[in-house]
């Protein structure tokens, strides 16, 4: 696996820096340009692994395209919903659960074969729950292992709208039942325990989608006519997660984070860390293409345990393994319950960081559905080298353990760097940069 070394900091954090586009709505943005009548300028992509697996897939179905300046613009000349035309190959997602999972339920309602495959890791997660829905609307779609893993084949379908209710929280599956019921006869229905991600209910309102919401209910309707729009694609609060975590463990820090997605279905991570005594100010807020952004500055301060659980959970769900880290800073037990989601992410994210834990030194007890984890109560981690880093194909699990040797007791080589650039091309030069410096 490629590696990179990250030293612990000989002293605080001085620092203003930008994080990269957001991943979820750099997805949205390309398939909901692709629906869309018109050209839609996007600025600000994300050209990450992940995200680029949706533009090309979007181009093998027919999609005109093209960018500028190495992706600061994209422009995607979208035709409508039904001008997409058959691939003559396999539609590769990588490693990219999005990406499979939100076009399920747009080309479920085509009139051609599509054939969805990926890496081995994306081979290993679920798919069954989105195949379920789908299949309830009149979608025909197979897949490994009973229709529950991928690679899947769906053949030409024709879908009615359905009410569903979700058993688990999941803006995936939530935006694959959205995007099929753009085509189905009638009114679609989705009703959420909590809330997830509302990037989907957004943007498509942003295109002209009528979409009704109550509670935790949405409602959308079939026939719906989308125009193209100009979007800016602001920083990812996920991505910036893990700095505003090292501004949080190294004393005396202060950091700016300028330009950040601040979406109230995002936010989890930041409630959090101010409960636990963070200083967080949320300045010069402004909506633009229908989210809301704003500048983040950080100051670090002493940490006290959390217990995090029930509702809180999806609003922080891709932050808790960075989350663990502040965590295990922290003075006390702290405690993360029903995250059962987090084993069936890109790594089983509950058992994986338990293991770096152990491997730092922190005492944790694995739960079912989360995470018990003795704080430090500041001292630095001390890397246990009786101990094997775990292995694991998840780009979240490698930029956590490198912000947690940013306040190590030696160096560490990062295992598992090669997967960062799914979500965070430049992770590592900003590392590099705050390692220089705090010198």
């Amino acid at each position: 696996m490629k590696q990179f070394a990250v030293s612990p900091l000989k002293n605080s954090i001085k620092s203003t820096i930008s994080v990269p586009p957001d991943k979820s709505i750099s997805h949205r943005a390309i398939i909901i340009g692709s629906l869309a009548n018109g050209k839609t300028e996007i600025k600000n992509f994300l050209a990450s692994e992940d995200c680029l697996n949706t533009l090309k897939i979007m181009q093998q179905l027919g999609v005109e395209i093209s960018n500028y300046n190495n992706f600061e613009s994209v422009t995607v000349i979208g035709k409508g919903l039904h001008s997409f035309s058959e691939s003559k190959s396999i539609l590769n997602c990588g490693n990219s659960g999005t990406t499979i999972r939100l076009l399920s339920g747009i080309l479920s309602a085509q009139s051609f074969l599509s054939i969805l495959t990926g890496d081995d890791s994306l081979l290993s997660r679920p798919m069954g729950r989105v195949i379920e829905p789908l299949t309830l609307m009149g979608a025909k779609i197979s897949g490994r292992e009973n229709n529950t893993k991928a690679p899947i084949v769906i053949s030409p379908g024709i879908l009615h709208g359905i009410t569903y209710e979700m058993p688990i929280s999941s803006a995936q599956v939530k935006s694959a039942i959205m995007f099929a019921g753009l085509y189905a006869k009638g009114e679609t229905r989705i009703i959420e325990k909590e809330k997830s991600r509302d990037h989907t209910e957004r943007m498509l309102s942003a295109f002209g989608a009528t979409i009704k919401q109550e509670k935790n209910e949405i409602i959308i309707g079939s026939e719906q006519h989308l125009e193209a729009q100009n979007i800016f694609i602001p920083g990812d609060i996920s991505s910036a997660a893990f700095f505003i975590a090292a501004s949080s463990i190294i004393p005396s820090s202060e950091m700016v984070l300028q330009k950040v997605l601040v979406n109230p279905t995002r936010t989890g991570f930041i409630n959090v860390l101010k409960r636990m005594g963070v200083k967080i100010n949320i300045t010069n807020k402004k909506e633009i293409s229908n989210e809301s952004v704003a500048d983040l500055f950080v100051t670090s301060n002493d940490l006290n345990a959390i217990e995090v659980k029930g509702d809180t959970i999806p609003l922080l769900i891709d932050e808790i393994p960075i989350l663990c880290i502040v965590m295990a800073q922290a003075k006390g037990k702290s405690i993360i319950k029903d995250a059962k989601e987090l084993r069936f992410k890109e790594s089983d994210r509950i058992k994986t960081m338990a293991q770096v834990l152990r491997k730092l030194s922190v005492e944790v007890n694995e739960l079912e559905d989360g995470l018990e984890i003795n704080g430090l109560s500041g001292e630095p981690f001390r890397i246990d080298n009786s101990i094997e880093w775990p292995k694991h194909f998840d780009h979240r699990i490698a930029m956590s353990i490198a912000v947690a040797a940013l306040k190590a007791n030696e160096p560490v080589n990062i295992p598992g760097s090669e997967w960062i650039n799914t979500s965070f091309p430049n992770f590592e030069k900003i590392i590099n940069q705050l390692q220089m410096a705090a010198v």
